[in-house]
């Protein structure tokens, strides 16, 4: 089957959209932890920053130049992107909560007629559903499991390896990082969050005291307290 060639305006324009994408991977980031700050407990901020580029390259693909930035289109794109997820998941949460309630309630009733743990099958009937039914929304009702925040530090420092280094080296660095994380772990929430985003997410003061609700000047207070933090219990670490 015979193909036209990529005419130079096609080509043009798959490579303006690129640039658009590329240019906007930090808004894309910065928004999802807007975003984060306000429903942490309700979404991973990775899950979030996905969902905000898939918005992203959708809206390089749709933009049309009508005199306002591409980044106020796309911004309002990847927050709604967002936002239309998380009302998404809200309703699927209800649900979720209504099951959980049903077989705690049936299990409850099981134990105390049969004076032990039902099996699935006695819950199952309980409930008039198959095993595989009742299997499935078993495991739909489990809760998720948290990944520690100071992981991302330890992925963070791991990027600026030297792929040449001496064995030596590599345990040297294992163990600095090693305590970095421990260090990191006893922080409060808060100022784990402002390193985070100060180190990893590269934003700046300002950023941070929007995600926070708090001022520059008191997210500069904090980060330099928990740095302290570190490197005291870093020295701790070190000489015990």
């Amino acid at each position: 089957m015979f193909q036209q060639p990529i005419t130079p305006a096609q080509r043009y324009a798959a490579t303006d959209t690129d640039a658009l994408i590329q240019s906007s991977i930090p808004l894309v980031r910065k928004i999802a932890w807007h975003v984060h700050a306000r429903v942490a407990s309700a979404i991973e901020v990775e899950d979030l920053i996905q969902i905000g580029m898939i918005a992203l390259i959708e809206a390089a693909r749709t933009y049309e130049d009508r005199g306002h930035a591409f980044s106020t289109y796309a911004s309002m794109r990847i927050r709604g992107a967002m936002i239309d997820h998380l009302r998404r998941e809200a309703r699927i949460a209800r649900s979720a909560i209504q099951r959980r309630r049903q077989v705690e309630a049936t299990r409850a009733k099981l134990e105390q007629k049969l004076l032990r743990a039902p099996n699935d099958t006695e819950m199952a009937a309980e409930m008039g559903v198959s095993v595989e039914v009742f299997q499935d929304i078993a495991a739909a009702i489990q809760p998720m499991r948290d990944e520690p925040i100071d992981d991302a530090y330890s992925d963070h420092l791991m990027a600026f390896a030297d792929q040449g280094e001496r064995a030596d080296q590599a345990m040297e660095r294992e163990q600095l990082a090693a305590m970095l994380k421990g260090a990191i772990d006893q922080l409060n929430e808060r100022e784990q969050m402002i390193l985070q985003l100060y180190f990893v997410e590269e934003l700046n003061l300002d950023e941070i005291g929007l995600v926070l609700g708090v001022g520059a000047a008191r997210v500069c207070q904090i980060k330099k307290a928990a740095l302290a933090k570190v490197r005291n219990l870093m020295d701790e670490d070190a000489f015990a």
